[in-house]
């Protein structure tokens, strides 16, 4: 699933709306996020809909918490996708003026990444 963010606001509120739009999973699967989630709200309703947050604390929180490491770091997998995304000068400038188009562009820069890979 696929949303656009404004972006210059911070991206947590919307990270906790497509968490809502996934809705309750089953079993606790691990939820790999970036340290811009590591809010108390964005971990809070990971654990509501049934997921385990991976995600490191900020250096300054008083009391931190225990999180995977090794899972963590895999999460430069999906930086390396994105670094590869942003390869199309297209998506890298946002160029399109509307979400739409930009969303159908990402579509296919998505399947020309895949079909490379294989």
């Amino acid at each position: 699933m696929l949303a656009l963010s404004p972006g210059q606001a911070g991206d947590a509120p919307w990270g906790r709306a497509l968490l809502d739009r996934f809705g309750p999973v089953q079993g606790t699967p691990a939820l790999v996020m970036d340290r811009a989630y590591e809010g108390d709200a964005t971990r809070a309703r990971a654990r509501a809909l049934g997921y385990r947050p991976v995600v490191p604390p900020l250096r300054h929180r008083a009391q931190p918490w225990a999180y995977d490491r090794v899972l963590y770091r895999r999460r430069n997998e999906v930086e390396r996708f994105f670094c590869r995304l942003k390869r199309f000068r297209r998506i890298a400038t946002r160029y399109d003026k509307l979400d739409a188009v930009f969303l159908a562009f990402i579509h296919l820069a998505v399947i020309y990444d895949a079909l490379q890979l294989t």
